[in-house]
């Protein structure tokens, strides 16, 4: 293991993250700024790079970790562990609001839903031995899918894909093809993966629909996540899912981006020799994304080869500054707000998630209307936060600040004592 931690590779992750949590926790999702939006289909607005340079950056933390390539029986169980570890937390996300046990008691069920919470989360985030680690893993992991295809009816259109999941699945691949391959042939299946999935999508009509397209719903991996996922989908799209099965291959190319970045991270060239390669491959990945986005359209839900190459080169480019700002001119003290988020993302992934769903549970009169119940957060934005603003996109926005502020003091505890959640 290298010891001493890349700060700006950090830096960047925990900007990331912040990013996330304010994008995805808006006071009102009816009045959100634009840029903390999705784009609709095709486009990229910074919401849009928030994933990929997550993927970026996991890529780049597979040589830090690993400078000394060892494959072994030791190794290889680590790395199944740690991806079962991540599918299945991002897997029982999906669950948690799946879970009736004591239904007719909304408190009782809370109860048992965070009971469950906390023990799937020590179990998959606890540090015990590595034959332990392994036996929860493979147990919550096969629990989950086992009811998830049980007939149980609160189960039966639990989504399998997301966020957590695509992240486990991704590290798993690049990490094997970097223990297992050299930078030539990282190179080589980095281009047919961008290469090969543009030509899936272009090339091979959809079957049912007809000529191949980059269109919403009738395109080729659309079509894939119906035939294989179906009823186990993101609801709000029903017959395809944002992280769903074909689009998870240029993903591990924007993690094997990110992992050949963290090889040139690692070489005894000089920092600001290191640095200007960086700059110049982030121009290159940035503009070669735009000039094929004329005929691959950037789209995340699909995750083109055009996004791909993007929102790789954005993230490359502020790698590059804060790599220069924190290595060369060792201005790393002004990023502490950034560090302590990067530094913690796994905690952050799974209870930014549990949390809302919990409060969100917690609900009483609505002052304003005796016989409609309000949630805890939905109060604390009507009545707290929105009567301060004229525009309400400032205070939806003032909310996703606050809640993030509340995460920063956690985080900042959890640095002080030295409380690292990992996988």
């Amino acid at each position: 293991m290298k010891n001493d931690r890349i700060i700006s590779v950090d830096i960047l992750r925990g900007m990331t993250i912040l990013l996330m949590i304010i994008v995805n926790n808006p006071g009102n999702w009816g009045a959100v700024y634009t840029p903390l939006l999705h784009a609709k289909w095709n486009g990229c607005t910074p919401t849009d790079l928030v994933f990929p340079t997550f993927i970026f950056v996991l890529g780049i933390a597979i040589p830090l970790a690993m400078p000394k390539k060892t494959w072994n029986q030791e190794t290889f169980i680590k790395i199944i562990t740690r991806t079962l570890r991540i599918i299945s937390l991002g897997l029982f996300l999906n669950f948690f609001s799946k879970i009736f046990i004591f239904s007719d008691n909304q408190i009782l069920l809370l109860f048992v839903r965070l009971s469950i919470t906390i023990l799937v989360g020590y179990a998959l985030l606890g540090n015990f031995n590595p034959k332990v680690k392994l036996l929860l893993a493979v147990s919550i992991f096969t629990i989950l899918l086992f009811l998830a295809y049980s007939g149980i009816e609160s189960f039966n259109d639990v989504r399998l894909p997301g966020v957590l999941q695509r992240i486990g699945i991704v590290y798993l691949i690049a990490t094997v093809i970097y223990l297992k391959t050299e930078l030539e042939t990282q190179i080589g299946i980095t281009i047919a993966l961008l290469i090969g999935y543009w030509a899936l999508l272009t090339i091979i009509p959809v079957p049912g629909i007809g000529t191949a397209n980059y269109n919403e719903g009738t395109n080729l991996s659309s079509w894939l996540d119906s035939f294989l996922l179906e009823g186990h989908m993101y609801g709000a799209t029903k017959t395809w899912d944002p992280e769903g099965i074909l689009s998870t291959l240029p993903a591990i190319a924007t993690a094997l981006i990110g992992l050949i970045i963290g090889k040139l991270i690692l070489t005894n060239e000089s920092k600001i020799k290191i640095i200007k390669k960086m700059a110049a491959i982030a121009f290159v990945l940035t503009t070669t994304g735009l000039l094929w986005s004329f005929v691959f359209p950037l789209n995340k839900s699909l995750w083109t080869s055009s996004y791909v190459l993007y929102s790789a080169g954005i993230a490359l480019f502020i790698l590059a500054v804060l790599h220069y700002i924190t290595e060369v001119k060792g201005a790393k003290k002004g990023f502490f707000f950034f560090l302590i988020w990067g530094v913690n993302p796994m905690i952050v992934f799974f209870l930014s998630g549990i949390l809302p769903r919990a409060l969100g549970m917690i609900t009483f009169p609505n002052p304003e209307n005796a016989d409609a119940k309000i949630s805890v957060l939905s109060y604390a934005y009507q009545f707290w936060i929105n009567p301060n603003f004229d525009n309400e996109k400032s205070a939806s926005l003032t909310y996703a600040l606050l809640y993030a502020s509340l995460w920063s003091l956690l985080l900042w505890f959890f640095y002080k004592k030295k409380l690292f959640f990992k996988v």
